[in-house]
């Protein structure tokens, strides 16, 4: 349904995007984690026909989205990190101002707003004032513009900024059913490690690059075992011991040594004895997405 290819982007002499390439297979939720300032609200852009990129090629639908960006849009839902609802009209009125847009209106109309009302739960809120929802609440009636005019895929930016634990639970059980019941390809961009542990598959994007591409348990698996966080007073030296007495390969990130190791708990056993009095602090957890980045990158995830 959505085919990357080769898309750099550059601002001036700033490279945002290099080479990047993907396939989002029909019915997939797709996400593409980042730091901020990693390249996916540029790809976004580009993907939602906002903006064309210096090279590459993109394909939604089959349709090429330089040369049939009208017939794209047609396609597409999107849902922009940014409200882009109009806060001093009624929900009804912003779903009815945007079915206009695509050319709908009449009893076609009507009957499309009732049902993206209804799937989203804010039938009951269809007369109020968007300026008077709560941010879950204005969330949905942002997806249910996106979904109006019922696309094949949507575009999601940062679904989930601003919402509290309960609406994020909400919104990502509709994304669930959305695929599921109605089989739309979605699409979206995030900096949540929970929220990226969610999706099918996912492309992990650094600097403008994909620097891995995977499932979330595939990404995890490829580290195995375990990982132990180091700290000490020195931890440059810690690491250099480390590897010439256990033959492994510490990384140093931020003031803090990463050993990915099988059974972990005795690699502390041993490494404690190994080295009295030097270890400050250690903790032992399974692979996350975050050591994955780490890992492929060698930088902390913020």
């Amino acid at each position: 349904m959505i085919s990357v290819e080769n898309v750099t982007h550059r601002y001036g002499a700033r490279t945002a995007l290099a080479g990047v390439t993907f396939r989002v297979g029909k019915g997939e939720i797709f996400g593409l984690l980042g730091p901020n300032g990693g390249g996916k609200s540029t790809l976004f852009r580009i993907l939602s026909t906002l903006m064309l990129p210096s090279e590459g090629r993109t394909v939604i639908d089959g349709l090429d989205v330089d040369r049939s960006a009208a017939e794209v849009r047609r396609r597409i839902g999107v849902v922009f990190q940014s409200q882009s609802l109009d806060k001093q009209l009624t929900v009804a009125e912003n779903l009815r101002s945007q079915g206009s847009l695509h050319g709908m209106s009449g009893s076609r109309l009507t009957a499309r707003m009732e049902h993206v009302m209804e799937r989203l739960g804010i039938a009951d809120r269809r007369n109020d004032l968007v300026d008077s929802l709560s941010g879950g609440l204005r969330r949905r009636a942002e997806i249910a513009k996106g979904l109006l005019h019922a696309p094949r895929v949507l575009l999601m930016d940062e679904a989930s900024t601003g919402l509290d634990p309960r609406a994020r639970y909400e919104l990502w059980t509709f994304v669930e059913e959305l695929r599921t019941r109605e089989g739309v390809t979605i699409l979206l961009t995030t900096h949540l490690l929970d929220e990226a542990d969610r999706c099918d598959r996912l492309a992990l994007l650094h600097e403008g690059r994909i620097v891995t591409e995977g499932s979330p348990s595939e990404m995890r698996a490829r580290i195995g075992g375990d990982v132990v966080v180091l700290e000490s007073a020195d931890t440059a030296a810690l690491g250099s011991n480390i590897e010439a007495r256990f033959g492994l390969h510490p990384k140093l990130v931020d003031g803090t040594l990463r050993v990915e190791i099988p059974n972990g708990h005795r690699f502390i056993a041993d490494v404690f004895e190994a080295f009295p009095g030097v270890i400050d602090a250690v903790s032992l957890h399974k692979p996350t997405l975050e050591d994955v980045f780490v890992r492929e990158t060698g930088a902390v995830f913020t």
